[in-house]
Order: structure tokens, then C-alpha cells, then sequence
């Protein structure tokens, strides 16, 4: 990749929505945006995992993020994506409801999670982007793709 100029306080994300929140994850870490297509059922895989797909030639597991983050799932609808992520040499794709925007923030709009989010899922985040009125949770994608859980089910 080229050495792109940017301030370093400077973060690019990619921002997609479960239910009515809004999450974030760095471009860093996204390979591929896709539509939805075929998954392939896994047998004794844990709940959130929807299962498998062929991306040019090489497997990846499919998680749906909103069952991941203990979140009401959405009826899937053409708005529907599979975002391929990639962390710690993991990748995974996560299903989300839609993808709205790549967003640069500074450094400083990102604030430390909560600490009365003592929900299970407070444990993915990584902070909370404040831009205008909105609130962007940013997801810690080591968190959420846990090494040990992907190496149990054969990833």
C-alpha cells in the first residue's frame, strides 16, 4: 500500500449499522465490503457463527456481528454486508445490516468506553467516537474476532 499523508491523530473508519446503533472498525483492518451471498452452514459452531464462504478460493468463517455483541438481529434486506475484517492474521467475515460511510475522525473524538457499560459487549469496544450529535461505538475487532474461539472452530 502507499504511504498515505494524513495526520497521525487522524483515524479512517468504516462505520455500518446494527438495529438502530451505528459501530465503527479502522480501514486498517477491512479487506472487502460484499453483498450477501451463500453461506455455507458449519455444524457445532457456536451461535453466532452463520458459517462458511469461498472468497476467491480461500475460506472464511461469517459471524453475525449482532448475535456476537448480544444485539437484536435485523431481518436481513438487500442493505445487508459482509465485511470482510482482518486482525491479529485472523479474517473473518462479519455480517452487518448496512454500510454507511468511511469517516475520518481525530484521535481525540474517540473517548474510552464507558465504565458502567458493564455489559458483556463493553468487553469488544474499544471507544466511542463522538462526531456531531451522533455516537459511533469502535469495535476492537482483536476482541471480537477472539483467536482462541476462531483456532476451536478451525480457522
Amino acid at each position: 500500500m502507499a504511504n498515505e499523508s494524513r495526520p497521525a491523530d487522524e483515524m479512517q473508519l468504516v462505520v455500518f449499522s446494527l438495529g438502530r446503533e451505528e459501530f465503527a472498525v479502522e480501514v486498517t483492518q477491512v479487506r472487502e465490503i460484499m453483498r450477501m451471498e451463500e453461506i455455507t452452514r458449519m455444524p457445532k459452531s457456536p451461535h453466532f457463527v452463520e458459517g462458511i464462504i469461498n472468497l476467491r478460493g480461500q475460506i472464511i468463517a461469517v459471524i453475525d456481528l449482532a448475535k456476537r455483541l448480544n444485539l437484536e438481529s435485523a431481518d436481513r434486506s438487500g442493505e445487508s454486508r459482509i465485511i470482510v475484517v482482518e486482525a491479529d492474521e485472523v479474517k473473518v467475515g462479519m455480517i452487518v445490516d448496512s454500510v454507511s460511510e468511511v469517516l475520518r475522525v481525530s484521535a481525540e473524538a474517540v473517548e474510552p468506553s464507558p465504565t458502567l457499560a458493564a455489559d458483556i459487549a463493553a468487553a469488544y469496544l474499544q471507544g466511542v467516537v463522538k462526531q456531531d450529535n451522533r455516537l459511533i461505538i469502535l469495535l476492537d475487532l482483536t476482541k471480537v474476532l477472539s483467536l482462541e474461539e476462531m483456532a476451536g472452530m478451525g480457522f
